[in-house]
């Protein structure tokens, strides 16, 4: 018999959400669904019992060991019931689980997840619940965000036995840490269509009691599947597939679950899914003169320009929340996430180096200028996430965007102001209201707030293009951009007057290298130095507090302290692959953007140390951890699955073509070479779950550009040759810069470099491909062409 405790009608669970069409997730088809779904070996069915009341507020109580914890997410619990001896991650915890023949009881979440919140209020705070869980097992909290690598282990096995997954994941565990019951959000008691978590402990007691060789037997049944089933290795593979037959399945699986009007990949959930968006325009540059090529493009600038005008886009503030909750992009899900962050502001960069058209530069500079204001710490660092809860007035219970949303009235009180010219009686307020689609009873639909929290709430979303809504009323457009424009500034300084949303403060080495990514791209596309200075301060921050000198090593997280100053846990918490291939490509992306040879080496020797901790010598590809750090885990994982964040495999296969374009060293496109050979079955068999791989496959068979510009870095030739690269999309390429040092480190790398020479003194472009070179090049706009072409 499975258990199951089915979610809420809210479609606003901490999906383990993709976006991708159906079918493309290993084993589960309605993966994006559901976060609840549990199943576990036979047990009995078990009766019902009365919810027990909320333990007292904070103040009242002994915190737990958590409170020794500097994760804001195991801090959320360090005040549960006092009896319940909740451990973080650790060899304490296990060897007490194996002296008292107990399951381990493991809790995954993050501090800005709702449902997270929800499960620690009814479930966690619930003092017969922590009665049962000192007592019958040994509870493990986990940080999902610090421990990756317990997170995908135990979510394999969440999602490989039941109808989906996501946060809070719940999981049973035998003292040898193999899984035997798995699910996410549960209630605390029974509901009609639901099983209570109270009930699902006092199953498990009683078959661990009654039944326990059959739970083990059955744990290491399942765990041995699981390793069959994660293997990637190259086999007896001797080359990866083909590039053009997995680009075209892989278009072909993306064109067929489109979404004509809205745009976007999924009917509800949808995520923004920026590697999806890459592919589409790396497919639409190799195939600008077929009639794919076309559809392609437009598939990505609308589903970028409707996530833009949605309210999935805080268009108050600025930056994206995590998923809209609808078809239409209306009502997200409000968390903001700094790697949607940082991966958007790429893709709306690119969109304008693509159409040209400044709405996308806008958002772009939008995103970067919340990220700047709300995300930045001190020190140089960003911080993880802002929540979706907090209270609508001080005081008062969290509530899920509340920080937020409108009334229609509200709006009105703050934009009293007539509007001179209208054809008929108008205030901004009222010219505001039509634009962003608010109305007196509000624009939320009761569907997607069964709680009644959001009743009368209005998101901004926007209804109509300026010319409309000018037309409307008898306005130049111009008039009305200027009027929505302050208007909107006059709600976001109002706004600050509102309890603000939790930030989590922690900071992660890979999300951090992704924002290094999104500000360099982004200010070496527009132009804009500032940005490209916020990337290197970025990049700092990294080398001074998240990369150990002595070892080589990155570190996985730091906390914010006071004023500029970070903490680190003790022992620290070392980074896992995806940190280092972050990282990789935000310091390569940063040595284009500033010509700073010392980011490139440093990335060269964060590749060296990702090889030796993370390479697998025998099957290819890279795991996702540490071989020591993952001690005792039943699984070592390389992750398949280009999602919300692109794969770290993904990742480092195009690091390592860009390496070896900066450096000529044949060992790196050897290994691009196995890791794409050993994700080749994944690739073949879906390929659109793998977006970010497929397009480093295609980089890979056909080879990149080497664009060498000879020439001052500061001089005005130089920048102009340099921008006219920057602002073409061109995404298979490395950008050198030669400035006649023989000693510099390029120069060293690649001894070819000193034989170029600047035609009659002026700023000299070259461009490699194909083991060919171009003539020499000195105007920006003949550069432009042979780029183009």
């Amino acid at each position: 018999m499975s258990h199951s405790s089915s979610s809420p009608p809210k479609h606003k669970g901490e999906h383990k959400g993709r976006g991708l069409p159906r079918g493309s997730e290993r084993g589960s088809s309605t993966r994006d669904k559901d976060r609840s779904a549990t199943v576990s070996s036979s047990m009995p069915a078990g009766g019902k019992g009365s919810r027990s009341s909320s333990a007292t507020n904070t103040a009242q109580k002994v915190p737990n060991r958590l409170i020794n914890e500097k994760s804001p997410y195991l801090l959320q619990h360090a005040y549960n019931p006092v009896d319940w001896c909740m451990y973080p991650w650790g060899q304490e915890a296990f060897d007490k689980a194996k002296k008292e023949n107990k399951p381990i009881f493991l809790s995954v979440g993050y501090s800005t997840c709702h449902w997270c919140h929800m499960m620690e209020e009814e479930t966690f705070q619930n003092e017969e619940i922590g009665r049962l869980l000192s007592e019958d097992f040994i509870s493990v909290k986990v940080d999902r965000e610090e421990r990756p690598d317990v997170d995908k282990v135990y979510m394999t096995f969440v999602q490989a036995t039941s109808s989906g997954g996501g946060w809070p994941m719940n999981v049973w565990l035998t003292p040898s840490l193999q899984p035997f019951v798995g699910g996410t959000y549960f209630p605390p008691e029974d509901g009609l269509t639901r099983v209570g978590f109270r009930t699902v402990l006092l199953r498990i007691r009683e078959q661990w009691k009654q039944n326990k060789n059959t739970l083990l037997e059955s744990s290491q049944r399942v765990t041995t599947a699981l390793l069959a089933r994660s293997e990637i290795s190259m086999g007896d593979r001797q080359a990866p597939p083909s590039a053009a037959t997995m680009n075209s399945r892989c278009f072909q699986q993306l064109d067929e679950g489109y979404d004509e009007e809205h745009g976007g990949f999924a009917e509800a959930p949808k995520f923004p899914t920026p590697v999806i968006l890459s592919f589409l325009f790396s497919y639409w540059l190799g195939h600008r003169l077929a009639q794919d090529g076309s559809r392609a493009q437009q598939m990505a600038l609308h589903t970028l320009k409707m996530m833009a005008n949605g309210g999935i886009r805080d268009h108050v503030g600025q930056g994206f929340h995590r998923y809209s909750t609808d078809r239409q992009w209306h009502v997200p899900h409000f968390e903001k996430m700094l790697y949607d962050q940082a991966q958007l502001a790429v893709s709306y960069s690119q969109a304008f180096q693509i159409s040209g058209d400044e709405f996308y530069s806008d958002v772009a500079k939008g995103i970067l200028q919340y990220v700047s204001r709300s995300l930045s710490h001190r020190s140089g660092g960003f911080c993880s996430a802002e929540d979706a809860d907090s209270p609508p007035e001080r005081g008062m219970r969290p509530r899920e965007g509340a920080f937020y949303v409108w009334t229609a009235k509200e709006v009105q009180r703050l934009l009293p102001e007539p509007v001179a010219g209208a054809t008929e009686p108008l205030t901004s307020g009222q010219l505001l209201t039509k634009h962003y689609g608010l109305t007196e009873a509000g624009n939320i639909n009761t569907s997607q707030d069964p709680k009644g929290e959001l009743q009368g709430q209005n998101v901004l979303t926007v209804r109509y293009s300026l010319e409309l809504t000018a037309a409307r009323f008898g306005l130049e457009v111009e008039a009305v951009r200027s009027l929505l424009t302050a208007g909107l500034d006059k709600l976001f300084q109002a706004r600050k007057q509102r309890p603000k949303p939790h930030l989590d403060s922690k900071m992660l080495a890979a999300w951090n290298g992704l924002m290094v990514s999104g500000y360099a791209v982004t200010g070496a596309v527009l132009g804009v130095d500032k940005l490209v200075h916020c990337a290197t301060n970025g990049a700092k921050f990294l080398k001074r507090h998240m990369f150990d000198v002595a070892t080589g090593r990155l570190k996985r997280t730091c906390y914010a302290g006071t004023g500029a100053t970070v903490e680190h846990s003790e022992p620290p918490c070392w980074g896992f692959l995806e940190d280092y291939a972050f990282v990789v490509r935000g310091l390569l992306d940063l040595y284009e953007a500033s010509q700073e040879s010392a980011w490139l080496e440093w990335a060269l020797r964060l590749q060296d140390t990702q090889d030796r901790l993370f390479w697998d010598s025998q099957g290819g590809g890279y795991f996702c951890s540490e071989a020591e750090l993952g001690a005792g885990l039943p699984l070592r994982v390389k992750d398949d699955q280009d999602g919300a964040e692109p794969s770290a495999n993904s990742v480092a296969a195009h690091n390592l073509l860009r390496l070896h374009g900066f450096t000529g060293h044949k060992d790196w496109l050897d290994k691009c070479a196995c890791l794409l050979t050993a994700f080749s079955e994944r690739m073949r068999r879906v390929p659109v779950a793998l977006p970010e791989m497929v397009r480093a496959l295609s980089a890979h068979q056909q080879g990149l550009k080497q664009i060498v510009i000879c020439g001052d870095a500061q001089a005005k030739d130089t920048r102009a040759l340099l921008q006219c690269v920057h602002s073409l999309y061109v995404p298979n390429k490395v950008l050198i810069l030669a400035d006649g040092d023989p000693s510099s480190f390029l120069s060293r790398q690649l001894p070819f470099l000193n034989t170029l020479r600047r035609l009659e003194d002026r700023a000299t472009a070259y461009v490699y491909e194909n083991q060919a070179c171009s003539m020499p090049i000195t105007e920006p706009c003949e550069l432009r062409k042979l780029l183009l072409q």
